[in-house]
């Protein structure tokens, strides 16, 4: 390098070849004469990977933001980490309020599987699974437990398809006094079902009493909802 008029400027190349005169070589032949030296492999062999270069380039990026925000931020660096605590106390006071976003239910998707199976075997697998502490079988077993005993005493009709909400909706009609009660039963399979939610002992326990109380319980047999235990009745001789 040699100052010139105030200006830096890059001093040619010179090199002897053997005896010969120096020979010149321009700034730009030089800049990619090094270019293509500098790119050998063994120059680059302690480089970082890609996921390092990329982990760097993610940390220098939140580095920059959380500096902007921070002087952007009422009390600097101390009032943006307040300001991201409330929020969090926020975010987690919702969740522990509202609990994991439920999804859903298909409305499709039926209450019982291919094979069928009666109350008193859907009844010994919720108790089986309840044992084991495996609630969400247990509720699901036993909703299908309750359906199917109203199946079987008439009171609802033997439909394949029928999803929990239908039962709970036609066996309340039946049923008026436990409507509200089948109508939170279906809720529960549902949520456990489709909806992705964890159920518990308590859950469990709220069915299993309601599946009892059913058994025991008389229906309010209308227009609006005939069994056929009683269209055989009035066909019945008298």
């Amino acid at each position: 390098m040699r100052l010139t008029g105030g200006a830096l400027r890059a001093a040619p190349v010179l090199w002897r070849s053997g005896d010969g005169p120096p020979v010149t070589t321009s700034r730009d032949p030089a800049r990619e004469a090094a270019r293509r030296e500098l790119s050998k492999r063994m120059y680059h062999e302690h480089d970082p990977g890609l996921l390092q270069r990329a982990l760097n380039a993610f940390w220098d990026w939140l580095d920059r933001l959380f500096a902007e925000a921070s002087t952007a931020t009422p009390g600097g660096p101390v009032g943006l980490l307040v300001i991201v605590a409330v929020v969090l106390a926020l975010v987690a006071a919702l969740w522990w309020r509202l609990g994991t976003p439920r999804r859903m239910p298909t409305p499709s998707a039926t209450l019982f599987d291919d094979r069928p199976r009666s109350a008193a075997e859907h009844r010994a697998a919720a108790e089986a699974h309840a044992a084991q502490g495996h609630w969400n079988q247990a509720v699901q077993e036993r909703m299908r437990a309750v359906v199917r005993s109203l199946e079987e005493r008439a009171l609802l009709d033997t439909r394949p398809g029928r999803t929990a909400d239908e039962a709970a909706s036609e066996a309340g009609r039946a049923l008026p006094d436990h409507a509200d009660r089948l109508r939170a039963a279906a809720r529960d399979f549902d949520d456990v079902t489709y909806g992705g939610r964890a159920a518990g002992e308590g859950t469990y326990r709220r069915l299993a009493a309601l599946d009892d109380d059913l058994e025991r319980a008389k229906p309010h047999l209308t227009d609006n909802a005939p069994s056929a235990a009683h269209n055989t009745r009035q066909g019945a001789p008298g």
